[in-house]
């Protein structure tokens, strides 16, 4: 695949997703025929690899696991290398639905990074409890730091442009939330401009998401921590 020099890079991180990330592949290709899919196999036990490739992706194997920011920051350095002007992440499990990447990518007419928010009148996406404060209290504050109203900035689905794409290779957090949040504080303090547009999240095709009272209430300790170290530390700049 890679054709690369100006084209459109659809990344999508995977971890032992073998029941879910063919459909998403074919989904992808479907809605964006033209579009080239490198999926980054974030050091699958399971036959993530294979189905992806069989499905029509190029697939970039990681020799274990560096959860998403590792993979992510990978799938940027891909894209960069291959000439890509514009990039886009597009979870594995089914959750981000390809026939609105068309309107994740419009965002960035105006922007560098565009969000496809789940918390903007659309769809019926919720959070309820510490997960819920914690998303509200991030994009309050991260709202203020970008100088515009963002709602969801720990969403995954989102498009970045080749500055973007530039930035995301010099610095891309591997640790906790760091993919999302601190990379998105960097990018804002690099000087690059952030929108977001409205989408609607579907449910996981195969597996369940981590729930329960306990674990949002670690999640919201995690991300006010995780937000503070974002907004104190310097990120080192320099191309990878």
């Amino acid at each position: 695949m890679c054709s690369g020099t100006n084209g459109l890079l659809v990344i999508v991180p995977a971890w032992n997703e073998e029941n879910n990330v063919g459909a998403t592949v074919g989904e992808i290709l479907t809605a964006i025929p033209d579009a080239d899919v490198l999926v980054v196999d974030d050091g699958s036990l399971d036959a993530t690899g294979d189905v992806a490739r069989a499905a029509g992706a190029d697939v970039l194997t990681l020799p274990y696991n560096m959860g998403v920011g590792g993979a992510m920051r990978a799938g940027y350095a891909y894209a960069q290398r291959n000439g890509y002007r514009t990039a886009i992440q597009v979870d594995a499990d089914g959750q981000h639905n390809p026939e609105d990447i068309h309107r994740v990518l419009a965002g960035l007419d105006e922007a560098d990074i565009s969000i496809g928010a789940r918390f903007a009148e659309v769809g019926s996406y919720k959070a309820s409890g510490p997960r819920r404060w914690a998303m509200l209290f991030l994009a309050s504050v991260i709202s203020r730091i970008a100088k515009t109203r963002l709602t969801d900035v720990t969403s995954g689905f989102r498009a970045a442009n080749e500055r973007a794409i530039d930035q995301y290779v010099s610095y891309y957090p591997a640790e906790y939330l760091g993919d999302t949040i601190d990379s998105l504080v960097a990018a804002v303090h690099s000087g690059l401009r952030v929108t977001q547009v409205p989408v609607a999240m579907r449910p996981r095709m195969s597996g369940n998401p981590s729930q329960g009272f306990a674990g949002s209430t670690v999640y919201l300790a995690r991300s006010v921590f995780a937000l503070t170290l974002s907004i104190v530390r310097r990120p080192i700049r320099g191309r990878a």
